[in-house]
């Protein structure tokens, strides 16, 4: 997807249009750092200054980071997201795990009542992906696994609140999980998901809630190892 030159009215909201949907699409992912602000004056043929009333505009909603000397990165995928990075990035970790206890059981349930074939498909293929990031001991590579799994359970629900939700507590829930998970990958630690995909495959939503409600807790009451 790439950037054009605005109309010349409104020009400070059109960039900030513009820049958000970067975002929103996918074309900027969380983590990632944007262009310059000189290569977004060439690409989008503003002044600077609007270039940097927009990037701050968007940095206050809570969907950018920036940091001095370094750049500007994206810290959020939506303003309510951003607003839940602010809020939450300090609670409690029972705390956090509490509410994915209850966000993903609920949409476990419900997915063992509404998924489809592709659904299944898709929960199939990242299962498998998940597994495959743990055997290869790379733990970052294990948390994104994790987490594109957890959230097509959500998907499979098939509510959109529900989904937005979850969608916008992403940040909080996926810093809570590579906090948890640590650095390396234990084999103590592994946890097998095969049997949530299986209960939502047969329409068992009350396995599936269960299943999907326990996984949180399992991670929070393992046992420590020093340095943890």
């Amino acid at each position: 997807m790439s950037l054009t030159s605005p109309r010349r009215s409104g020009l400070t909201d059109q960039v900030i249009a513009q820049l958000r949907n970067q975002i929103t699409s996918g074309e900027w992912p969380v983590g990632s750092r944007i262009p310059t602000e000189p290569e977004l004056v060439e690409q989008l043929g503003v002044a600077r200054n609007t270039v940097r009333e927009a990037v701050r505009a968007l940095a206050h909603n809570g969907l950018l980071d920036i940091r001095q000397g370094s750049g500007t990165y994206v810290l959020a995928t939506s303003e309510l997201a951003g607003v839940m990075h602010r809020r939450f990035a300090e609670a409690s970790p029972r705390h956090v795990a509490e509410v994915r206890s209850a966000l993903e059981s609920t949409a476990a349930g419900l997915a063992a009542e509404r998924r489809t074939e592709r659904d299944l498909q898709q929960l199939d293929a990242l299962l498998v992906r998940r597994e495959e990031a743990w055997r290869g001991g790379d733990a970052a590579r294990f948390v994104a696994a994790d987490m594109t799994f957890h959230m097509a359970v959500v998907a499979a629900a098939h509510n959109e609140v529900l989904g937005e939700l979850y969608a916008d507590l992403g940040d909080v829930l996926r810093n809570w999980l590579t906090e948890d998970v640590g650095p390396e990958l234990r084999p103590e630690h592994h946890m097998d998901h095969a049997t949530l995909v299986e209960a939502i495959r047969s329409g068992d939503g009350e396995t599936a809630a269960a299943e999907a409600a326990g996984y949180p807790f399992a991670c929070l009451s393992r046992p420590r190892t020093a340095g943890e």
